[in-house]
């Protein structure tokens, strides 16, 4: 007795989605002897196959199970499909196949082909599930059909296996199309179709996108996802932070059932063992579980479709998907728990043997081993250090007990190194006293070299302090105390000599420190030394006027980075940052606000208050456009960090800048006059950061009406840039003492500062300072052009600058701030409806981001408010103005623009 659904093809899903990338690629299957779809469990092998031959109708489909195995009964369905497929051409050999009249599948297949000679229509047979074949006489019997079958028919093959069909062969004469489990994943778009079939809800993009990443385009765990959401709306972003918590229970069931219980204990054993690595290859395997035959296992793993991946441009590397290896290790915390701490410390020292500190610290860390966590500090700690290793070195170094610390100072170094190269300098203070004290109270004493190292790191604390004639004293004392082959700690104590003479204004003497630095920091491979050289380097050329040389010497950074693969490094963000400032200086906004998101992304694993600089930059950014409403988003929290940290005053004069600006364009007086109450006032300005803070100082007292303090500051900002030839901030001066000068009523004075600034601008590039004061400064520079006072690549200057003020105001006015809206109102001529039916200020805003021709999305972002609230404002004005759609909205907002003659 026949079982008729073993022939049956399945029925197409009512909520399946159409996939034209595969069904583009399977259009060609009559050219091809074999289409083999070959992956894991749940991809969609038979969806796909049933989507894809749904309307042939000369396709004959056999599903098969383990009862298929038997010669006989395999021949016999086989030839039912064959003949359902092709209108019973093929009664003949059916007959022989029910009475068993054949000695071989390959007698019965030659009846069948000569049978099938006159027939002509283009024919799938499909073979499903074909994995479960475990009999050589029926791969014998089908590797002859695939041979000598006709050329109107296709063979159609599904498995979770590579099958014993002579694919290798098929594959060099190109007549196998592959379609695995790399190709049956779906991709985003895919994603998002399936998810609108199943779920009445709107699903946010990036929700989407974290899960197909998550579950790498798995058909069956998206199935449980979308099963999950229907029966819990609204918690589908629940899945893309943690798919490993999100319906865990079907989703291990499932591969319990489908995969792992059907594999016999040795291979379940060694895939227990295997998850303990998140990528392996054959020695790594051999090391951990002690089998000789890794590289067999892996392979056979690989052909048998369980979910193992090859590494891609890696020969013979490999991981698990995502889910499978996290069930793999909820099975083995459930069935081999004693094994947990022996397989990680085992892992740890394979991994060393592949010279891959970073992941043995990572096992050893897990096994809780501390003498093996200790051995490879020491042995390979600094190395780490230099690669960014940041975070993991610290976890390790916090995990152990404190007596280790005592006893192996050179640990106690690396701890307090890590906490420094986090800009964390008060905290290296009381680590080192904590450290001093404790090894007084066990007798520790330390040779000259180790204090030489410890002396090396007080120097750089003390810069980081701002106290660099004591940085001084100690960096000559440590390159004193150090032997030659200490290299480490003799370029920190180098590096140290050249940030004391670039901090206290002898530029000429820091550039050549900074390049000894960098030379011996390659020399020696310590290369996050090498980049802060490099950076230090950027900054002296930056303060000398050489921007542009600055600036390449940048990209030379950036290589050092991507080589040493330095990118999580903390100083990476203090690469980005520089190169940020040089931008938004140029006037390069776009540029300089990817830096500084960059810088951002860099910082996510750390305290939040670090991000400070790439906060106050974005801020500076944002103003420049006339985007006050995002600036005083930025500001809020810069503020907030101020109050929650302690920064060196570089830190604080860039935020005091954004704030003092943001100020000056919404004439907040009271603000700036508050500020100027409590500012800090430097000792000296013969660097950077000294001379920006004198410099907002200068600039508040410009706005607050204090001519007289603010002439006494500019003119010692003056003295001080030509002794230090500080040329950059000579610059930046002379515009704000223009502002001055215009303001106490000395115009050719003003025009005589602003044009030496122009002058200055050749060489530097600074135009970004000139826009900071638009305002303020913009009929100055008008009357520079009308009275042909400038040369002509000056005039050439100073027109583009027109321009760009010109814009940025226009700009700022299509934001409809409060003080525009205001003299809006006030407008004798101003429409009645506008006065009667009043905007709520951010429907002011919302009008003009909609004339500036932003989308919901983007004025949402702007705005950083839900797509959902930016909708109720348009309704909300557009009701109170009367108008039906958003190209009235735009009309109406470009006739109170020229009434107020934009």
């Amino acid at each position: 007795m026949w079982i008729p659904s073993k022939l049956t093809r399945p029925a197409r899903l009512h909520n399946a989605i159409i996939r034209p990338r595969l069904l583009e690629t399977l259009d060609q299957a009559p050219f091809y002897r074999l289409v083999l779809f070959r992956s894991p469990a749940g991809f969609g092998k038979t969806t796909m196959a049933a989507q894809w031959l749904n309307e042939h109708q000369h396709t004959g489909w056999f599903n098969i199970d383990e009862n298929d195995n038997d010669t006989f009964r395999f021949a016999n369905y086989l030839l039912q499909s064959i003949n359902k497929a092709t209108n019973n051409a093929c009664p003949k050999t059916q007959a022989m196949a029910e009475r068993r009249q054949f000695a071989c599948l390959s007698t019965l297949f030659s009846e069948l082909f000569g049978e099938l000679s006159e027939y002509h229509e283009q024919t799938y047979l499909v073979l499903d599930d074909y994995h479960v074949i475990n009999n050589d006489d029926i791969h014998d019997g089908m590797r002859f059909f695939l041979k000598n079958m006709p050329d109107n028919i296709t063979l159609v093959v599904t498995s979770r296996t590579l099958p014993p069909l002579g694919t290798a062969n098929l594959r060099i004469r190109d007549l196998l199309i592959e379609v695995d489990n790399d190709r049956l994943a779906f991709d985003e778009e895919e994603t998002e179709r399936f998810f609108s079939k199943r779920v009445n809800e709107s699903i946010e993009s990036t929700v989407l996108r974290n899960l197909h990443q998550q579950v790498e385009g798995w058909p069956s765990a998206l199935q449980l996802i979308a099963l999950h959401a229907q029966q819990r709306p609204n918690m589908l972003e629940e899945s893309a932070e943690s798919m490993a918590s999100f319906n865990r229970g079907h989703l291990w069931d499932y591969l319990a059932e489908e995969v792992f219980d059907q594999l016999d204990n040795e291979t379940q054993q060694f895939l227990l063992q295997c998850s303990v690595l998140d990528i392996f290859n054959a020695q790594l395997v051999t090391e951990l579980t002690g089998r000789s035959d890794a590289l067999a296992m892996l392979e056979s793993l690989n052909r048998f479709g369980l979910f193992l991946n090859t590494l891609e441009g890696d020969s013979n590397w490999y991981r698990f998907h995502n889910l499978f290896a996290e069930f793999l290790r909820h099975q083995r915390y459930s069935q081999i728990p004693q094994q947990r701490g022996e397989l990680h410390a085992l892992a740890a020292k394979a991994w060393l043997k592949q010279d891959s500190p970073q992941q043995a610290l990572l096992h050893a860390q897990k096994c809780e081993d501390e003498s093996l966590i200790i051995q490879i500090l020491c042995d390979y700690g600094w190395e780490m250090y230099h690669h960014g290793e940041i975070k993991l070195l610290e976890d390790c170094i916090d995990s152990l007990d404190k007596s280790h610390l005592v006893n192996n100072p050179r640990l106690g170094l690396l701890r307090m190194w890590l906490t420094q190269s986090q800009h964390r300098y008060n905290d290296v203070g009381d680590m080192i006293a904590e450290a001093e004290q404790a090894m007084k109270q066990h007798d520790i004493v330390l040779d000259d070299a180790i204090q030489g190292e410890f002396n090396a790191l007080r120097a750089q604390v003390a810069i980081n302090q701002s106290k660099p004639e004591e940085a001084l004293i100690l960096s000559e004392q440590a390159l004193g105390q150090l032997p030659s082959t200490t290299y480490r700690s003799r370029i920190v104590a180098t590096s140290v000599v050249g940030e004391v003479h670039h901090c206290l204004g002898n530029l000429s003497r820091a550039l050549p420190m900074m390049q000894q630095t960098e030379k011996m920091a390659r020399q020696y491979h310590v290369y996050h030394q090498a980049l802060w050289a490099l950076l230090q380097q950027s900054e002296i050329l930056l303060a000398q006027g050489y921007v542009q040389t600055a600036y390449e010497l940048l990209d030379q950074a950036f290589k050092l980075v991507k080589e040493q693969h330095l990118q999580q490094v903390p100083l990476h963000e203090f690469l980005l940052r520089l190169r940020a400032q040089i931008l938004w200086c140029w006037n390069r906004l776009d540029e300089a606000e990817e830096s500084a998101l960059k810088s951002l992304e860099v910082l996510a694993p750390y305290d939040e208050t670090k991000s400070l600089h790439a906060y106050s930059m974005l801020a500076r950014i944002a103003i420049t456009r006339g985007e006050q409403d995002k600036a005083a988003r930025y500001l809020e929290l810069c503020n907030s960090m101020m109050d929650r940290s302690s920064y060196h005053i570089d830190w604080r004069a860039n935020t005091d800048l954004a704030n003092l600006l943001y100020w000056q364009n919404t004439d907040d007086i009271s603000s700036i006059q508050q500020w100027l109450n409590q500012a800090e006032q430097p000792e000296a300005a013969c660097n950077h950061f000294q001379q920006l803070q004198w410099r907002n100082i200068g600039r508040a007292c410009v706005n607050v009406g204090d001519y007289a303090r603010a002439e006494q500051i500019f003119k010692m900002l003056e003295e001080s840039c030509v002794k230090h030839n500080l040329i950059t901030d000579k610059n930046r001066n002379l515009v704000v003492q223009a502002m001055l000068s215009k303001k106490q009523g000395m115009r050719d004075k003003a025009l005589s500062e602003l044009k030496e600034a122009l002058m200055l601008t050749n060489s530097t590039g600074m135009v970004g300072i000139f826009l900071c004061d638009g305002s303020e400064i913009n009929d100055l520079l008008q009357e520079l052009v009308d009275t042909k006072a400038l040369s002509e690549l000056e005039m050439h200057r100073a027109r583009q600058l027109l321009r760009e003020m010109t814009s940025k105001e226009r700009h700022r006015s299509v934001h409809f701030d409060e003080n525009f809206v205001e003299k809006l109102l006030n407008l004798p001529d101003v429409p009645e409806l506008i006065r009667t039916s009043p905007l709520t200020q951010r429907e002011w805003q919302v009008l003009g981001l909609i004339y500036t021709g932003y989308s919901n999305e983007q004025i949402a972002s702007e705005l950083d408010v839900a797509s959902t609230t930016i909708k109720t404002h348009i309704r909300n004005l557009y009701q109170k103005l009367n108008i039906a759609n958003r190209q009235q909205a735009i009309e109406t907002a470009e006739n109170l623009l020229k009434l107020m003659g934009f």
